[in-house]
């Protein structure tokens, strides 16, 4: 099915400042990510010197680290300390992403090999430097979560054993207003890398005829991450609306691929979930350049729509690759995600995406009502020869 790519404008927007009041210590811009290098030197020296230590994140800021020599990834034998100074190394790119989320930690203090926890709360023991914000939460009333956006916080997450980056899909400053749409592509078992890449081509052909922009990523897990910027103030319904009708299209047009089965058990053999149900306040899924607690330290990898071959590979992106790929490509991510459609845009995109499954939906039912047809005019005939007390006539040839 095609659609028919409206004329629509769209706008670019800077990314939501923080809200005032926000407890941090650190300087905003360029400041947070100043003196990455010696941060990444100070890291190593740290780790090589026996793993516990302050590091100077400038500015007078310094965060006590320890345990860096323990060993995070057995199979690629990456540390604590390694995960740490590849953080540094990318914060450039990837603290504007987080600036002003809060972030949901999944906790693996013995490594990827030993239990994971989820924490929501900030805690009782946070440093100084940690920036952390009170957010309402339906359940507990106002509580002290972890805000992202500088290299300090960043770097505390992972102290704590947060191997990976799960920002919110909004940011403080309009908390209940999600920036992002996330589609999320999850394989079953059985279903190749190079299949996963093919269903993410599909909907960025559905979402550009739907005059929309996107950015697409490895998850650094199995899948693969499609994310649509949203006008200011989306509600988080419309965003859920939004990813459930491009949800539904790529189900119509991948009807034996893709499917929108919540259920593990329901989901058809060799398919590939397209969870639109991630767009929820409070939800959270791995940022742009994340590690990933997968073997091999992956990374969460953005990639240009042209590299969405075959020959893309998962495991092509680590801690250890990464860095290099950002030094000669840039940052895809950013350049993705900052054009943001206006909200005429979005309405007209959501109406035509609508259109497109009404008039599926009825082609689909077309042949189903004129067998019905066919069998209510038999029935019809019968009913009418028994009223009359015989047969329904029939002409021979």
């Amino acid at each position: 099915m095609t659609l028919r790519k409206p004329r629509t404008a769209a706008r670019k927007t800077a990314g939501a400042s923080p809200r005032k009041g926000a407890r941090k210590k650190s300087s905003p811009g360029r400041a947070r990510t100043a003196g990455a290098d010696s941060v990444e030197s100070q890291l190593e020296v740290i780790e090589r010197e026996g793993g516990d230590g302050d590091v100077t994140l400038g500015r007078g800021v310094k965060l006590h680290v320890s345990s860096l020599g323990k060993v995070y990834f057995p199979d690629a034998g990456v540390t604590k300390g390694e995960v740490m100074r590849y953080y540094a190394r990318v914060a450039p790119v990837l603290l504007p992403q987080l600036d002003g989320r809060p972030l949901v930690l999944k906790r693996y203090p013995d490594g990827v090999a030993g239990e994971m926890f989820f924490q929501q709360d900030a805690g009782p023991h946070v440093p100084d430097v940690v920036r952390v914000q009170a957010l309402d939460t339906e359940e507990k009333g106002k509580r002290l979560r972890i805000i992202g956006g500088d290299l300090a916080t960043l770097l505390y997450t992972v102290q704590l054993g947060a191997i990976e980056v799960h920002p919110w899909l909004s940011r403080v400053n309009d908390i209940d207003s999600p920036d992002r749409c996330l589609i999320d592509l999850d394989p079953g078992d059985g279903v190749s890398f190079s299949t996963v890449v093919a269903l993410a081509r599909d909907i960025l052909r559905i979402v550009e005829e739907c005059g929309l922009p996107a950015a697409v990523k490895t998850s650094g897990s199995t899948g693969m991450h499609v994310v649509l910027p949203l006008p200011p103030r989306t509600s988080y319904d419309t965003s859920v609306r939004l990813a459930s009708l491009i949800a539904g299209m790529v189900v119509r047009l991948r009807p034996t691929l893709a499917t929108v089965e919540r259920s593990l058990h329901g989901r058809p053999a060799g398919s590939i979930y397209v969870d639109a149900m991630q767009n929820a306040r409070g939800k959270s899924a791995a940022s742009a350049y994340s590690v990933r607690a997968r073997a091999g330290a992956t990374v969460s990898a953005p990639v240009e729509p042209s590299e969405l071959t075959g020959r893309l590979r998962m495991s092509a992106f680590t801690t250890r690759t990464m860095p290099a790929r950002i030094a000669r490509v840039g940052d895809i991510w950013g350049r993705a995600i900052a054009t943001r459609p206006t909200a005429r845009a979005l309405s007209r995109a959501m109406q035509l995406l609508e259109d497109a499954l009404d008039a599926s939906a009825k082609d689909a039912d077309a042949p189903r009502a004129r067998k019905r047809g066919r069998a209510g005019g038999q029935d019809a005939g019968a009913g009418a020869a028994r009223r009359r007390g015989g047969r329904a006539h029939t002409t021979r040839r």
